[in-house]
């Protein structure tokens, strides 16, 4: 066993304290996209609160709090900087795949004497692991956009099987856990549109040499969890016995909430700040159009965050379901979560573009200003290869629904 650091921190603790860093974040944004990463200041300020722990078993020193606690984290430090939740949510989320997929051994080795886990990864494979003889794989390849992949302790990737034989087809998807020896930061995480500074840089391998009990033939899109995985029994916890996708999907909507959050706070600013141009001794704030803008913004956000909130609840149940052996965790519950989430994450960039930018004013929108930022950070979010998932995983959802088979439809094109 691993010491918590903190034996008696509490879930409303967490989240405090990450409502607490908002000042710091917000000062730290123009840093962080130049950086391309959150500066040193932020990553200590989260191992300090026991951010990246928050999923992570208690066996190893995490606190084992839920999905719903995780997200709200999440939201609050996007509030603050959606880079750098970007980077936390997609680094610190992937303890959960690793430590419901692989055995006690692994995760021994992985976690080691001090339990430091943060995880980069990314979900379509690269590459292929060829078996070197000795009870050990060699990994060669580049994964881009690995977000957060500065400050990844380890690498949690997909490649696929070495052909049986030269020129042959590829095998199944290979899931991985690499250590950071193992694996290069290459420095191409410049000239995005938005969230510059989540650290989603390319990783390189070049003939990495991992134990063959780090990889398990297995798919972050298809993962085996029916009546529990090795993790869940592990650790006598059902939030190690759930599906990927979801869980994917309402990282990214969690962020999406703290942009759009973000954005009102900045909206708020700029009515309390901003004369009228006719009557100088009056704001922006006190005409009822801008009040009704607001307040239509800030409904739209609330019921984002609720849909994130209660759907992570209902992951937490479908897991407990499926270890007691009341139901299994379906690709169609996978598929029921996952949607509304991606529709909480929709609706945050709806409601951001289609309101606060687009009535904050033209000069809101220059190099500098937070508006400008928030906005590019929601749009590379709606190009992002998850938002992209949203027009196979309806179709799935409705093949769900008509009783036809819906497994097949691939979600990355």
């Amino acid at each position: 066993m691993i010491a918590v650091p903190e034996p008696g921190l509490t879930e409303r603790e967490l989240i405090d304290r990450a409502v607490a860093l908002r000042p710091a974040l917000l000062e730290r944004q123009a840093e962080t996209e130049q950086l391309t990463r959150c500066p040193q200041a932020t990553h200590d300020d989260f191992v300090r609160a026991g951010f990246y722990r928050t999923l992570q078993p208690r066996r190893y020193g995490g606190y084992e709090f839920g999905l719903p606690t995780f997200f709200r984290v999440v939201t609050e430090i996007a509030r603050g900087c959606p880079s750098t939740g970007w980077a936390l949510s997609l680094s610190a989320a992937h303890v959960l795949q690793f430590a419901a997929q692989f055995g006690e051994r692994a995760q021994d080795e992985v976690f080691g004497t001090d339990g430091e886990f943060r995880a980069a990864s990314t979900v379509a494979p690269v590459g292929v692991a060829r078996p070197d003889g000795d009870g050990h794989v060699l990994l060669d390849g580049t994964w881009p956009y690995s977000s957060g992949a500065p400050y990844s302790t380890h690498y949690l990737g997909q490649t696929l099987r070495a052909p049986e034989e030269p020129g042959g087809p590829p095998g199944p998807t290979v899931l991985f856990v690499a250590p950071r020896s193992a694996w290069t930061v290459l420095d191409d995480g410049h000239g995005a549109l938005g969230l510059r500074g989540s650290g989603s840089n390319s990783i390189r391998m070049d003939r990495a040499r991992i134990p063959r009990y780090l990889t398990r033939e297995v798919s972050l899109l298809d993962l085996p969890v029916e009546g529990g995985t090795p993790g869940s029994k592990l650790h006598g916890n059902a939030l190690y016995a759930g599906r990927a996708p979801s869980v994917y999907h309402g990282e990214l909507a969690a962020v999406m909430t703290g942009i759009a959050y973000a954005a009102a706070d900045e909206y708020a600013r700029i009515l309390v700040d901003r004369p009228l141009t006719l009557e100088p001794d009056r704001t922006r704030a006190e005409l009822h159009d801008y009040q009704r803008h607001l307040g239509e913004a800030l409904g739209v956000i609330h019921t984002a965050q609720a849909a994130v909130q209660r759907t992570a609840e209902d992951y937490m149940e479908a897991c407990r379901r499926n270890v007691s052996g009341d139901a299994p965790f379906t690709v169609a519950d996978d598929n029921r979560l996952a949607i509304v989430f991606l529709n909480a994450g929709r609706t945050a960039w709806d409601v951001t573009q289609n309101v606060l930018f687009r009535t904050a004013g033209s000069r809101h929108a220059r190099d500098g200003e937070r508006m400008q930022r928030y906005f590019r950070d929601a749009a590379a979010y709606w190009t992002h290869i998850g938002a992209s998932m949203a027009e196979p995983l309806a179709r799935r959802v409705g093949c769900d629904r008509l009783g036809l088979p819906s497994h097949d439809i691939p979600l990355i094109p």
